[in-house]
């Protein structure tokens, strides 16, 4: 039997359920039949939605480079970042992956105008009352390891908090840190691939 969950990872969390030393896993949070695993991961820095599955096929769907789907992100910024900064993020930069230089490619990026509804961090973000901490949107295709710090960081406004909001339909809407839902087939596929046929694994080896 297939099982499928949606949950919101906290800030300081692994995307694992075995134990590594003094960190706090998912284990700690969440209870699953034991041959669920999460779909990818999310930064120990970095909190917000993440899919649990044991349907191999849906998890070679949403990782294989070449079966690209939309995620996006709500990103505090350190500093005043302006349009020329959301520019540049938008046109793709330059960052380092593995030891070797590569160009993100082009992505969607916006200024919040007001901060988003978000869940008090704890531990809370640095504040500096004379530096301005404003929210970003960006929607990427891809997801290289720690790419949008290194983003941020590479046009002069490292990242301070980073949600991951949504994946394709999939979204944290009102989601509280530790949260989970379970979800049908239909329901996953309808909202990831906007379709009820179930992905066959046979297809997209």
């Amino acid at each position: 039997m297939n099982y499928y969950f949606q949950i919101y990872k906290p800030f300081q969390v692994l995307s694992q359920f075995s134990a590594e030393g003094n960190k706090q896993t998912l284990m700690d949070f969440f209870k699953v039949p034991k041959d669920v695993y999460p779909v990818g991961r999310l930064d120990y820095d970095s909190e917000g939605l993440l899919l649990l599955t044991n349907d191999k096929a849906l998890n070679h769907q949403l990782l294989h480079p070449k079966f690209e789907h939309t995620r996006s992100y709500w990103v505090q910024v350190d500093g005043a970042i302006d349009a020329a900064a959301i520019n540049q993020l938008q046109k793709g930069v330059d960052i380092n992956i593995d030891g070797k230089i590569y160009h993100t490619k082009k992505l969607i990026a916006k200024l919040f105008e007001n901060p988003p509804t978000t869940i008090a961090r704890n531990p809370p973000i640095r504040f500096r009352k004379e530096i301005p901490a404003p929210w970003i949107e960006l929607i990427l295709s891809e997801g290289k390891n720690r790419q949008i710090r290194k983003m941020t960081a590479k046009i002069g406004f490292p990242t301070l908090r980073l949600i991951r909001y949504s994946i394709e339909g999939l979204s944290l809407n009102q989601m509280q840190p530790g949260e989970m839902i379970a979800l049908t087939q239909q329901e996953i596929y309808q909202k990831l691939f906007h379709t009820d046929q179930v992905v066959n694994s046979t297809n997209i080896r």
